[in-house]
């Protein structure tokens, strides 16, 4: 499908020094199918906000203490 875009000459010249004049299309094409994959995992991300209930954690009333709890029970660690 053919799309007409207007883009300053500094950019245009940016990109052709960049991909090169037989690379461009292919050039765009990746840089916008990169953007809408991100666009797409923001989108996942903010769907997502509030979908686990924020029910607390064992460490929240003495982070220290949970830790040296942790460390105290592996058997593996010394200290």
């Amino acid at each position: 499908m053919r799309l007409s875009i207007h883009l300053d000459d500094d950019l245009v010249a940016e990109l052709d020094q960049r991909a090169g004049l037989e690379h461009r299309n292919a050039f765009i094409a990746d840089l916008i199918r990169r953007g809408l994959d991100y666009e797409r995992r923001l989108d996942d991300i903010d769907a997502s906000l509030g979908g686990i209930a924020d029910t607390g954690h064992d460490w929240d009333e003495d982070p220290g203490g949970w830790v040296r709890a942790q460390r105290q029970g592996d058997p593996r660690r010394s200290g």
